[in-house]
Parts: structure tokens; sequence; C-alpha cells
């Protein structure tokens, strides 16, 4: 079968998608997951996904049933493969469509014995996918949002526009007052959320002691607080800017799940972040923020919401996308104090912003 044929949907009453396995990337495929949804509203829709990024379909009204490749366990690469694809032939799935792009995807959708396989023709999956779509080089050049949603056009399915979906229970939101009244805040100061760190090596990460001092500066701002966010293995990095802005920041580091970091999140009235997983979920909630973008590409993986700022200074070198600058992290050197206290400034003072003026990057 060609890419330009059209599924029959009729036939279809049970949909497996493959998830990506990163945070950003989950976060920015969910538009395929509402627009499967939309093409599909009286079937089953499953993910199949990792567990770290699992959560991220918490509460999502357009899935049935999140499946767990537990790849370090029962699903371990080799023998655990087949026991996988052993598993999901169990459920008789109809359609297949894979979000990742390699090999072992579409591999796993083939021993399943699923009959409609649907993804892109990268990576030596063309036989395997027979629905196999050849890759437009225009979307190689977009944003990653576009590029998922390629997938769906291929095989002639409607999309559902590109906006971002996390959903947060009741419960969870109440969890976040409980947390930040632990703090001792009451509900009434204005939160700043920064993201220091990011996953995969330093190369995307702006500096810690340029961290501490936008943070001492807007401390001085009335009744702000300022909570700093990060992952298992950023402790250090937290309690570093803690200790530099005298132990004024919360920090969060280390200290919370990914539900209760997004939940924490959605209570920010601006959220500063490198390149990382919590800057796509803050895109996701619509939270003004500021991205300060060094080695990666803006273009690609730039967080997509109407109140965000891309904080970057061109260098001919970026984007490399390598895990550490082997040079002098020019990138990020550029990348100035004031150039980012004066974004949070116009965020912060914008009652509502024109989305063509947050979206474009600073000068570049």
């Amino acid at each position: 079968m060609l890419a330009s044929k059209t599924l029959d949907q009729k036939k279809i009453k049970t949909i497996l998608i493959r998830s990506a396995n990163w945070v950003g990337d989950t976060i920015m495929s969910t538009p395929v997951i509402r627009a499967v949804r939309k093409n599909f509203p009286d079937a089953s829709v499953n993910v199949l996904a990792k567990p770290w990024v699992a959560p991220l379909f918490d509460n999502n009204p357009y899935i049935d049933d999140v499946l767990i490749y537990d790849a370090d366990g029962r699903h371990r690469l080799g023998f655990g493969t087949f026991r996988l694809s052993f598993d999901l032939r169990k459920h008789g799935f109809d359609l297949f469509i894979s979000i990742q792009n390699a090999f072992e995807a579409a591999l796993l959708s083939f021993l399943a014995g699923i009959p409609r396989r649907v993804g892109y023709n990268t990576d030596g999956r063309a036989l395997l996918l027979n629905y196999s779509i050849p890759l437009d080089p225009a979307l190689k050049k977009g944003h990653l949002i576009d590029y998922y949603l390629g997938i769906l056009h291929g095989v002639s399915l409607i999309t559902d526009g590109r906006e971002l979906d996390l959903f947060l229970s009741d419960k969870e939101q109440a969890r976040a007052e409980d947390i930040l009244r632990g703090y001792g805040l009451s509900g009434r100061e204005k939160l700043i959320g920064i993201n220091p760190g990011a996953k995969y090596g330093t190369a995307k990460r702006w500096f810690p002691e340029r961290y501490t001092e936008l943070c001492n500066r807007l401390l001085a701002r009335d009744e702000t607080k300022i909570l700093i966010f990060g992952g298992p293995g950023e402790e250090s990095l937290g309690e570093y800017i803690s200790e530099q802005t005298g132990n004024r920041c919360i920090n969060l580091s280390g200290k919370t799940g990914l539900r209760e970091a997004i939940a924490l999140i959605r209570r920010c009235r601006l959220f500063i972040t490198n390149d990382s997983g919590l800057m796509h979920a803050a895109a996701a909630l619509d939270i003004p923020q500021i991205a300060v973008i060094g080695s990666t590409d803006p273009v690609a993986t730039g967080p997509s919401n109407r109140q965000s700022r891309i904080v970057q200074v061109p260098v001919s070198c970026s984007p490399c996308l390598k895990p550490e600058c082997p040079i002098d992290h020019r990138c990020m050197t550029r990348v100035t104090v004031d150039m980012v206290y004066n974004a949070a400034q116009e965020l912060l003072e914008l009652k509502q912003t024109p989305s063509e003026e947050v979206t474009k990057p600073m000068a570049k």
C-alpha cells in the first residue's frame, strides 16, 4: 500500500499509538492523539508508552488505556521484544500508528500482527509498515508538532489543530496547593518558576550563576516568590541557586513527581526555563514563559504557546544539537541576565499580549 491510500475507517475498532520516548516529544505529539479520536470517535484508542512518559497521558479524555512498555524489565530488548509483541497481539488491535521513528516500533507492530501499520518510512521500516509514509522534506525543517501531524496527513486523516494537551485533575491541583502551603505560601504571592536544568548534557543549560542573579533581581519585585524546578539528579543545582539567593527561593528540585511539577507550573505567573520537557509542559498549560535557547533549534522544538518569549543569541555553530559544547559555549555565554530579565518584566507587566508579538524569537 502507498501512503496516499486512505484507511477504511469503518473496519477500525481498536487503535494502538506508539508514544514518543521523551517528555517534550510526548507533549508535542498530543495533537496527534486528539486528532485520532476525532477521526475514530467510537474506536478504542490506546497508547504504548515508556514508564517515564506514561503519566503525561493521565486524565486525557481522548485515550481509553495506556499500556506500559517495560523496557528495563519484562520487555527488555531481545526476548522481551517478542514478549511485548505477544502481549500486544492479545488485544487484537486493528490499527497501529507509530509516532516514534525507531525500527523497533515498526517491528513490534509487525510481530503483533496488527493489520494496518502506519508511520514514516525512515530507519529501514518501509517493509514493516504497510502504510509507509514518505517523509516530506519540508516537515524536517519545521516544528516537531507538524512533523508528527504529517503522519496523519499521510493516510488522509483529518487533524484537529496544533494545541498541546495536558489534563490536570482537581485532586492534582489541590495537591499543588498543599505543597505550596507546606512552604508557607498563602496563595497571594506572585509565583515565578525557574527550571535551570536540562537532560542529556550541559549544552542546553544557561549558567547557574546567571539564574542566581536573575532570581535576585526578580525577588526584588513585590510579593514575588520563586520556585526552582528540577528532576532527579538536579538537586544540587537547585540547592546552589537557593543558597546563593539567601534561601529565598523554594527548591523543589528532585522533590516532586512529574505530575506534581506540572500542577505547580500551572500556579506560576511566569516560567523561565532551558529547552526541556517542562518547557513544553508550560506551553501546553499556556503559562507565560521565557525559553533560553542555545544548542537546539527553536524552529523545530521551541515552545508552542502564544505567551512565550525565546531568548537566543545567534552564533554560527548553533543549532549543533550536541549534549556538551566542544568549544566555549558561546550560544549561552552571550545570553545576558539583562536579556532574560527584560523579557520577564515585559511578560509580567503585560495584561494581554497579542500572539504575533509573543511567538516571534528575539533578534536572530
